[in-house]
C-alpha cells in the first residue's frame, strides 16, 4: 500500500453535507468520515456560470464548517441541473417540480457537481468540478404525477434523483453516472489522493 494511499485513508474527514446520496457514495470507496451539515443560503450564490456556481458554492460550504474545525479535510459539494443554459434549482412545490420535469421530458440537459477539499489548519484547499449529460425520453403527464407524488423531487435539483423512481426517465447517459446522483467518484477520489500527496512534511524540531 502506497504511503499516499495510507495519508489519504488517515486524514480526519469532514463532510459538509447532510445530502445522505453523498454520504453513501463516500462510503462505497471506504472513507471515514464525520458529517457536519453546512446551512449556507445556497441563493447567496449569484453566478451564472454552472461551474463557477457549483465550484464556488462547494468552497462555501467547507468554509462554513472549516471554522468551527481544529484539524482536517472538510469537504464541501454541491450539484446543479441545467437546461439550455438555465440552471434548474430544487422545486418550491409539486407544481413548480411537475413543471422542471416537463421541460426535462424529451431534451437532454446536464448536471453539474462542484466539489472543494479544504485543509485545516494550513488552510490548502483545491475545488474542481464535474458534467453529465442526461437525456430524458418523452414523459406522459401520469408519469411525472406519479413519481413527484413521492414527494422524492422536492429536495433535488431538477426536481429529479437518478437513483430513485425516476431511473427510468433518463434513457441516455454520458459521462459519470455517480455525478448525477450527487458526488463525481473517480474524479473527487483522484483529486484527493493528489491534494494528500502535495501535503507539506512537517519538519522536526532539533
Amino acid at each position: 500500500m502506497s504511503r499516499v494511499y495510507k495519508n489519504m485513508f488517515a486524514q480526519k474527514l469532514i463532510l459538509a453535507s447532510q445530502s445522505p446520496r453523498r454520504a453513501q457514495l463516500l462510503k462505497l470507496v471506504g472513507f471515514d468520515f464525520d458529517i457536519i451539515p453546512s446551512f449556507v443560503d445556497e441563493d447567496e450564490i449569484q453566478e451564472i456560470d454552472p461551474p463557477h456556481h457549483v465550484k464556488s458554492l462547494s468552497l462555501a460550504k467547507a468554509k462554513s464548517v472549516a471554522v468551527n474545525i481544529d484539524k482536517g479535510i472538510i469537504i464541501g459539494a454541491d450539484t446543479i441541473v441545467v437546461l439550455n443554459g438555465e440552471i434548474l434549482g430544487k422545486p418550491e412545490d409539486k407544481a413548480e417540480a411537475k413543471k422542471m420535469l416537463r421541460r426535462l421530458a424529451g431534451q437532454t440537459h446536464q448536471v453539474y457537481t462542484g466539489f472543494t477539499l479544504l485543509e485545516k489548519p494550513t488552510n490548502r484547499k483545491i475545488s474542481d468540478y464535474e458534467i453529465t449529460h442526461v437525456h430524458f425520453r418523452v414523459l406522459s403527464d401520469w408519469e411525472i404525477d406519479r413519481y413527484v407524488a413521492t414527494q422524492n423531487p422536492m429536495d433535488k435539483a431538477g426536481a429529479y434523483g437518478i437513483q430513485d423512481q425516476s431511473a427510468v426517465f433518463a434513457d441516455r447517459i454520458e459521462g459519470c453516472f455517480y455525478n448525477v446522483v450527487g458526488f463525481p467518484l473517480s474524479k473527487f477520489y483522484t483529486a484527493m489522493m493528489e491534494f494528500v500527496s502535495q501535503r507539506p512534511h512537517t519538519k522536526k524540531l532539533r
